[in-house]
């Protein structure tokens, strides 16, 4: 069974964010993504503080997006992030990128980090501590 776990963000888009048409540069998305991954973790409990804590880091290793409307300065932002559930030790993100401003979506995209011991040693399997907060967690069906 295909399942999932989301969580909801707000942001407004700041003035460093825009480039000089006063559309955000693309490259600012990924920051968003990074405060949808943040959010996630907090209201899951599984932050990077406690990934790292345990002995591990979740560095990116793949990252997509496609743009379907253009956001701008002062814009309201809400960022839907979703794990999905994966047998193998990654992690997978999918995001949508609303704007609540113009009522269209801005972007969608997805996300794969894999674990690593401290040293950057690539595991191949998920640690016993990632693998029991996700029997804990309280999935959806997809």
């Amino acid at each position: 069974m295909d399942r999932k776990l989301s969580t909801k963000c707000s942001i407004r888009v700041r003035f460093s964010d825009v480039d000089a048409m006063g559309i955000v540069w693309h490259g600012n998305y990924i920051k968003y993504l990074e405060d949808g991954r943040e959010a996630f973790g907090t209201e899951h409990g599984m932050t990077y503080v406690q990934i790292y804590h345990n002995g591990y880091l979740t560095p990116i290793v793949s990252s997509s997006m496609e743009h379907k409307s253009p956001v701008r300065y002062g814009d309201e932002l809400e960022i839907i992030t979703n794990l999905i559930d994966c047998k193998a030790a990654k992690i997978i993100h999918h995001y949508s990128i609303n704007n609540l401003t113009t009522g269209k979506l801005a972007a969608v995209a997805k996300t794969m980090q894999v674990f690593t011991n401290s040293e950057g040693e690539l595991q191949m399997y998920a640690p016993e501590f990632y693998l029991s907060w996700k029997n804990e967690a309280k999935w959806e069906d997809l």
